[in-house]
């Protein structure tokens, strides 16, 4: 068997057609990505291939090694799930690129706005993602509290200006990849937390400058590492112990979202590079309520909707999803 006969017997679209709609798929997934509280994962069950995402993640296992060691290249290939990744990530990275810009000069200019829209939409992926725990025993009850309190503790240390160093690059990558598989849990909100949301966005808004190429690519070598190593944690934690999982998710989500409070009172800036940049803030109340005020608290019940229209139409279509895995 040719390599060419390789491919074609791995898993994935059989026609161009096909492709495509892999493709969209993938388009949405990405543009899920790219918005705090809205997970690419969620998008993958609604749309049915979310069994067959976690499938193809976990191709490239210990096995595809052994032959990769043995120079079985024509069998290498077939074992992999190319056919299905290959468009599908293409969907992902156009939508991310595309998405990117927007998102980066809508924070830029009507940030309480946006951190609204973000607030909401991750408060209802708090309830989306309670819903999944099963019964609510004393330990499920302690962890979700645990994580509660780590996350709310975490977030408030992390300074608004968190390094931008290559090592923290590649570590964000490498936990920010690990929401991708996880209904309800979006990468972008990882990176929220991180602090560094803003500096991937303002990255892929503009991907072919020198700077911002380096950082895209370490950031994706952290991803590749994150997502390889994590998957079959993942996919063990949410098997064997599903409820606790859950619960630490929940828990950890509803403490971290006092990082996305769209209201803030600046503590501290520093010039850095020629810039005034923020490094420490509070969350504050409302100043008044004016027109703003309920622009913003309208954006909060659309990030609810969303969401919860997410959540209905993902459970309608949870047979066809999980028939795939």
């Amino acid at each position: 068997m040719d390599l060419k006969q390789a491919f074609k017997a791995s898993p994935g679209p059989d026609s161009w057609p096909q492709a495509f709609l892999l493709w969209l798929k993938g388009l949405g997934m990405g543009t899920a990505d790219i918005i705090p509280g809205v997970s690419g994962g969620t998008i993958a069950l609604i749309t049915g291939i979310y069994g067959r995402l976690v499938a193809a993640i976990n191709s490239f296992d210990t096995r595809l090694a052994r032959r990769l060691w043995r120079r079985d290249w024509a069998g290498a290939l077939a074992g992999v799930h190319l056919r299905f990744l290959l468009p599908l990530l293409l969907g992902i990275a156009t939508a991310i690129v595309l998405a990117s810009r927007l998102i980066h000069h809508l924070l830029a200019n009507y940030a309480v706005e946006v951190w609204s829209l973000f607030f909401g939409l991750i408060a209802a992926s708090v309830l989306v993602v309670g819903r999944k725990v099963g019964r609510l025993t004393p330990a499920v009850v302690v962890v979700g509290l645990v994580f509660t309190a780590v996350a709310f503790w975490l977030v408030g240390i992390i300074p608004v200006q968190t390094p931008s160093t290559p090592w923290f690059i590649f570590l964000c990558g490498a936990v920010a990849i690990c929401a991708m598989i996880l209904p309800g849990i979006s990468g972008a909100f990882i990176l929220v937390i991180l602090g560094k949301y803003a500096l991937m966005t303002g990255a892929l808004k503009n991907p072919f400058d020198p700077g911002n190429l380096l950082l895209i690519v370490v950031f994706l070598a952290g991803a590749l590492l994150g997502i390889l190593a994590f998957a079959k944690l993942l996919n063990f934690l949410l098997t064997r112990f599903h409820d606790l999982t859950m619960a630490a998710l929940t828990g950890f989500m509803l403490g971290a979202m006092r990082k996305v409070w769209p209201w803030k009172e600046v503590l501290e800036t520093r010039v850095i590079g020629g810039k005034v940049l923020v490094v420490r803030e509070a969350n504050i109340l409302p100043p008044r309520a004016d027109a703003d005020f309920w622009v913003a608290v309208g954006l909060m019940l659309l990030g609810l909707a969303v969401v919860i229209i997410l959540d209905r139409v993902s459970r309608r279509s949870g047979s066809s999803g999980e028939a795939d895995a």
